[in-house]
């Protein structure tokens, strides 16, 4: 097999149809991911030993290969054809080769991904603490590199962008963005989080809030005149607030809650639903602090912050149950896919 020649196929093929992944097995036919779904390629041979051994030549060289075959992980970037960029992991499974690839698209602009204009207030603030939430595939990552990349047209700013992996390649624009991946240019997050405010920086990209250690020098970064962007994989904006409160010990959580508080300037809440007319459509759920919802987490009533977001669309708020009926309307999207990603369905039914 000509390995190179396989891959260009592949590769095209995938960037033609808007997939986001390629998993390549040995004894299995290459898969693409193509809207959240996995597509095998039934136009393409089972794999075999030598043919995982010869693409990851490609992929690495023959020194790199070799020692993956020694350590038996191998995380990787590779650029095809000049212009696409794309980041690899390389494993075993059963004593045989994997490869799991996922193409790095280029930030799209807020019409082309369907995001609320109110979206763009939020990238331009100069300080504060926004939030993009949701279960793992839903689009966080590209709402919030659409928005960083409005910073970077917008604005004449340093923005710095620490990941794990780097998803988005931005190009040069009126901002610096300087992007560090976890373990290629700095140790891990917390680390990269002390040495960014020595840096004069006025936005920060964190790609995942995964300690508390993390999060508190986030909501210290947001609160000491910086513009701080992160994900969480909560549900809603109740949740997430009390999944940030409670994941620091009894004697802190007051603390944190008051900084929330001053900090938080908003919380979107975000879900891929398929469309009738074919691939998917995000929904939103968008709560903004305003003096009552900064009031309900100092008093600990994160309970009634839903009402807040269902009584307080003239503010900006956006109801997931409300964005809902409006795509059904449209006829965007059915009413089985309406029920099936409401938080609430019950007072989804009281609504249509």
């Amino acid at each position: 097999m000509d390995y190179n020649k396989f891959l260009d196929e592949i590769l095209t093929s995938l960037i033609h149809e808007d997939g986001s992944d390629l998993h390549l097995g040995t004894g299995r036919k290459p898969a693409v991911r193509i809207n959240g779904q996995l597509v095998f390629l039934s136009n393409k041979e089972i794999l075999k030993p030598e043919d995982m051994i010869g693409i990851l030549g490609v992929f690495l060289g023959s020194e790199k290969t070799k020692k993956f075959l020694e350590e038996k992980e191998a995380d990787f970037s590779f650029v095809f054809k000049g212009t696409t960029s794309l980041r690899g992991n390389a494993f075993f499974q059963r004593n045989s080769v994997c490869i799991a690839l996922r193409l790095i698209p280029k930030a799209k602009s807020f019409e082309e991904l369907h995001l609320p204009e109110i979206l763009k207030t939020f990238a331009m603030k100069k300080q504060g603490f926004f939030l993009v939430v949701g279960p793992v595939g839903q689009g966080k990552s590209t709402t919030l590199s659409t928005m960083i990349n409005f910073v970077n047209k917008e604005s004449t700013a340093h923005i710095v962008t620490i990941e794990d992996p780097i998803e988005y390649i931005y190009p040069q624009e009126r901002s610096i963005v300087d992007q560090r991946e976890i373990g290629l240019d700095t140790k891990d997050f917390p680390d990269a989080l002390k040495a960014v405010l020595r840096e004069d920086v006025n936005v920060i990209l964190i790609g995942e809030m995964r300690s508390t250690e993390t999060i508190s020098a986030a909501v210290t970064a947001a609160e000491t005149g910086h513009l701080v962007f992160s994900t969480l994989h909560t549900n809603n904006a109740s949740q997430t607030i009390d999944r940030i409160i409670d994941s620091f010990p009894p004697g802190q959580q007051e603390q944190i809650r008051l900084q929330l508080s001053s900090s938080l300037l908003g919380i979107l809440s975000q879900r891929l639903v398929p469309r009738i007319a074919g691939g998917r459509i995000p929904v939103f759920e968008l709560l903004i602090n305003n003096n009552a919802v900064a009031n309900l987490i100092r008093e600990k009533r994160t309970f009634e912050i839903n009402n807040v977001i269902e009584t307080s669309s003239e503010q900006g708020m956006i109801d997931m149950n409300r964005y809902l009926v409006e795509l059904v309307a449209k006829g965007e999207i059915s009413m089985e896919s309406a029920y099936q990603y409401s938080f609430n369905p019950k007072a989804l039914e009281r609504m249509i």
